[in-house]
């Protein structure tokens, strides 16, 4: 599979907005199996609904060498008050499990929309994949915490550049 580029994704384009919406409910569908609970908010969030969200969006895209584009995953994110970064959603469609999708998008954050800023994430706290990709790139866990009756999620806090010594989380 040729290594894909991150660009920045306009919702108000309906084919794009369509694509993020169904992989987003594929990759929460999995997430669901594997924290064992059906409640996620983006299951039920409708296209529209997604649309509305006040998020930034970047998604790596696979090119066949042609016109012909795959979006293989997405990332969210809020910009808070006190300057830190949001990351609302890390989607990856099933068909790109497994290459480092979520990884390549991960580290584009942290270098190039965040690296002096802390980045803040949230994952169902069983989410083993997730958990090994944040705890990998630097991220310190936090507190687990309950919003809901059946979920237990995990809450993660990467450091400015400065405070972890460098990109890498050295």
């Amino acid at each position: 599979m040729p290594t894909p580029r991150i660009r920045p994704l306009d919702l108000t384009d309906d084919a794009t907005a369509s694509a993020v919406h169904r992989i987003g409910l594929a990759a929460y569908a999995v997430e669901a199996e594997l924290i064992g609970f059906d409640g996620i908010p983006a299951l039920r969030e409708s296209l529209a609904d997604m649309r509305a969200r006040d998020l930034h969006w970047v998604g790596a895209v696979v090119t066949d060498g042609g016109a012909a584009a795959d979006l293989a995953g997405f990332l969210a994110w809020a910009e808070a008050a006190d300057g830190s970064l949001h990351i609302d959603r890390l989607c990856v469609a099933p068909a790109h499990f497994r290459r480092g999708v979520a990884s390549l998008l991960l580290r584009h954050a942290l270098a190039e929309l965040a690296p002096d800023r802390p980045v803040h994430v949230t994952t169902g706290a069983d989410n083993t994949p997730a958990l090994r990709l944040y705890t990998g790139l630097g991220f310190v866990r936090g507190a687990d915490f309950s919003p809901a009756p059946g979920l237990r999620m995990a809450a993660f806090t990467r450091p400015p550049r400065e405070a972890h010594g460098g990109p890498s989380g050295a």
